[in-house]
């Protein structure tokens, strides 16, 4: 039997991160990683094959498009790694523990971001830090 999401939502913390969980998660980042390679191939077909612009407005559509589908393809390049970290995660058993202070991430936030790995204090933190760095 598979686990809902809202079976998830509902299990109590001492089945945090049980083997249920784990394999609900590692069937949502599988399925996350499969359609991200496919946009990934789709959006690389269509940069490598431009279609035919018979005038300038066509050519400023197209280059904003292809900008716009460049920032996408880099996105989820990078997504790729992050998917593959969290699935090593789930094999270890340390998915949806947070790696800075080994407190529990949260369903919630693994269902919004599956390849978490912090949990939001640590990450709230570290997003602050940043700010103050940037300044």
């Amino acid at each position: 039997m598979t686990i809902t999401k809202e079976q998830l939502l509902q299990a109590s913390e001492s089945a945090y991160m049980n083997d249920e969980q784990l394999n609900f998660f590692k069937a949502l980042l599988e399925e996350i990683k499969f359609q991200t390679l496919e946009d990934i191939e789709a959006s690389k077909n269509e940069l490598s094959h431009p279609p035919e612009m018979n005038d300038e407005g066509d050519r400023a559509a197209y280059e904003e498009e292809s900008s716009i589908r460049l920032r996408t393809l880099d996105r989820d390049r990078k997504l790729i790694p992050k998917i593959d970290a969290a699935l090593k995660r789930i094999n270890d058993k340390t998915y949806g523990y947070c790696l800075e202070s080994g407190e529990p991430i949260g369903i919630p936030r693994l269902l919004t971001r599956p390849t978490a790995e912090l949990c939001i204090e640590i990450k709230t933190l570290a997003e602050m830090k940043d700010r103050n760095y940037s300044k």
